[in-house]
């Protein structure tokens, strides 16, 4: 999923990840818990929108596990599998996040076989080398049952708060961040269907009583993250 050089950073910062990601949010007076949350609840009320509720879910570029239990419990998934190419970063994640339906495995490892309905990335393609990208979509449709969605969520980099924030984390500064056109397009090259693009996450903390807003703004590219919903012909 990510080059070497990349993989080795996020091997020597598992175990202080969300204590920088924490550190780097900051600015937003909120917390990682708040977007992990608020990504989850939002997928879930746009597979409602659409009439999709998938059982198996694969959290691609799972980290250490944050999305997984969210992913089961908002989402209703009665099976979560987190993939990752740092092992330090999955064995965190078997610590913190593992239960009943609930499994980590290092990328490497993984072998791709269908199964699955939904596969979910939150963070992932700015960390790929902009010609690696079509490969790793390529083992996200074989994971894919047919007619199985892609879900991104990435950083709109539209949004001055996000490049703020990325230049505070020790771990994005060598990213290469895509919009969401160019993810769209990505998408399209490798077979998926675009169902619907979102943004969200427009107001900090001070401005949460304009919080009722966000979802009617949604589809302006104002918010701090971009989601896209893509899917495989049947």
């Amino acid at each position: 999923m990510q080059n070497k050089g990349c993989q080795t950073v996020f091997d020597e910062i598992a175990q202080d990840y969300d204590a920088q990601l924490e550190q780097g949010l900051s600015f937003s007076g909120e917390g990682k818990d708040y977007y992990a949350e608020g990504r989850i609840k939002y997928l879930r009320r746009t597979l409602d929108r659409i009439g999709k509720a998938p059982s198996s879910v694969l959290d691609y570029g799972c980290g250490t596990g944050t999305a997984a239990p969210l992913l089961q419990c908002i989402l209703g998934a009665r099976r979560v599998v987190g993939v990752d190419p740092s092992r330090r970063s999955i064995e965190e994640a078997r610590k913190r996040c593992a239960g009943p339906g609930i499994a980590f495995q290092a990328l490497d490892s993984f072998r791709p076989a269908g199964e699955h309905d939904l596969v979910f990335t939150n963070g992932v393609f700015h960390h790929v080398a902009p010609g690696q990208r079509q490969q790793v979509l390529a083992c996200i449709r074989a994971a894919l049952r047919p007619g199985g969605l892609m879900v991104i969520w990435e950083n709109n980099i539209w949004n001055p708060g996000t490049r703020l924030l990325m230049r505070r984390l020790p771990f994005d500064r060598d990213a290469v961040p895509l919009s969401s056109l160019e993810a769209r397009k990505m998408l399209r090259l490798a077979g998926f269907e675009i169902i619907k693009t979102n943004y969200l996450f427009v107001f900090v903390r001070a401005l949460r009583f304009l919080r009722r807003l966000e979802y009617p703004l949604s589809v302006l590219p104002l918010g701090a993250q971009y989601q896209i919903v893509a899917q495989l012909p049947d």
